[in-house]
């Protein structure tokens, strides 16, 4: 059995064995790490502990879970700001999950000819309207300022807390019985704005990504819609394309 000895949570030293580990080539590019129950074993953990760890290496873009397949090593080196990996809606939920959104205001908003076409919403509709920003982690700056905006027929949506890791989508399903299908992500380069770079603490005109998130029900109409704005040096996205072998055949 491997011991922990310092005086951070037990969940940090582990996460900082596994970095060293990395670092030195233990676990090389492309590795898996040792499953859940062999860490536990390894260093005398809880399951918690070792979960809330691999989720550090996680969000430092050293490694990436892979429900059913195992934990694989990314890179020997974290990459700046929080990365973020995508390949199902499951991995958009562990977004959420590992993240958590501050809201800081709730007003509505009126649709007009710039929102339109983002929300594929008629002028004149009112939408309710989310202000927030995303924090990962112990990071002292957040991750993005967000714009979230509600279908009309949700804006009765209660539960809504000022803190939360619970995705907003979910509330809405669980209040109104509604089923979000799919979502569309749209990412584009863009400038930060005076109003976003004070929430933000950097500078104005900084580099950034928009990012904007579109729920869907069955019926292809929006339900939610998230606009997020992140510093260009505090977030990074990744996405893995597999090739379909039969159509290639």
């Amino acid at each position: 059995m491997t011991l922990l000895l310092n005086q951070q949570p037990r969940y940090l030293q582990l996460a900082q064995t596994l970095i060293h580990e990395i670092r030195d080539g233990r676990y090389a590019v492309g590795d898996f790490l040792p499953t859940e129950f062999d860490l536990c074993e390894q260093f005398g953990a809880s399951r918690f502990t070792v979960r809330e760890a691999v989720k550090r290496l996680v969000q430092m873009g050293l490694v990436d879970r892979q429900p059913g397949v195992g934990t694989r090593v990314l890179a020997r080196e974290a990459v700046s700001g929080y990365q973020q990996v995508m390949r199902q809606l499951s991995d958009l939920q562990q977004y959420t999950a590992d993240t958590e959104l501050e809201i800081f205001a709730r007003d509505l908003v009126e649709v007009d000819e710039t929102l339109a076409p983002v929300l594929r919403a008629g002028t004149g509709e009112s939408w309710l309207h989310l202000s927030a920003l995303r924090r990962s982690g112990g990071e002292p700056e957040p991750i993005c300022v967000s714009d979230i905006y509600i279908h009309p027929a949700f804006r009765a949506l209660e539960g809504i807390e000022s803190s939360s890791h619970v995705p907003i989508y979910t509330l809405i399903e669980a209040q109104f019985g509604e089923h979000i299908a799919a979502v569309q992500q749209e990412i584009r380069a863009t400038l930060i704005t005076p109003a976003q770079a004070r929430w933000l603490n950097v500078k104005p005109k900084s580099a950034a990504l928009w990012i904007c998130r579109r729920y869907l029900n069955r019926r292809e109409e929006i339900v939610e819609a998230a606009i997020s704005i992140h510093p260009a040096d505090r977030f990074s996205y990744s996405e893995t394309f597999q090739r379909d072998w039969r159509a290639a055949s």
